[in-house]
């Protein structure tokens, strides 16, 4: 897993959340609320919700606009996460059952304290060899 993550507030606006994009190579912002995981928003999740015409010469106020609203009005809220001491085997099972590029890691208190991808999983595996 990746245990350096970037987390954010549920009112955090999604200019906040592009600033962070823009600005970093992560693809997953993890949503909390009182230091709890209780969301997550992809890169993809952005592009979806934002205007195409942002910072372009067909840019309108209503474009704008998007840039306002809030985390939790975009978040995939209750994500399926893995726990910190599940095993390969555990992870491989929830990556094959859920299709989904990334889980958030939670302690048993649902505190996020990484974020574990497909791809570490692989790196993990060439360990093995």
């Amino acid at each position: 897993m990746s245990s350096r993550i970037v987390t954010i507030e549920m009112d955090d606006t999604l200019k906040s959340v592009k600033e962070i994009f823009d600005n970093t190579q992560f693809h997953h912002l993890l949503v909390i609320s009182n230091n709890k995981l209780c969301g997550i928003i992809s890169d993809k999740d952005l592009l979806k919700t934002l205007s195409p015409n942002l910072g372009t010469l067909a840019e309108s106020t209503n474009d704008l606009s998007s840039l306002n609203k809030k985390a939790h009005q975009i978040m995939t809220r209750h994500p399926i996460s893995i726990s910190d001491k599940a095993t390969i085997n555990e992870a491989i099972m929830l990556f094959n059952k859920h299709k989904l590029s990334c889980f958030p890691v939670i302690d048993g208190k649902n505190n996020p304290v990484g974020i574990l991808s497909w791809r570490d999983i692989f790196k993990a595996l060439e360990r093995e060899i």
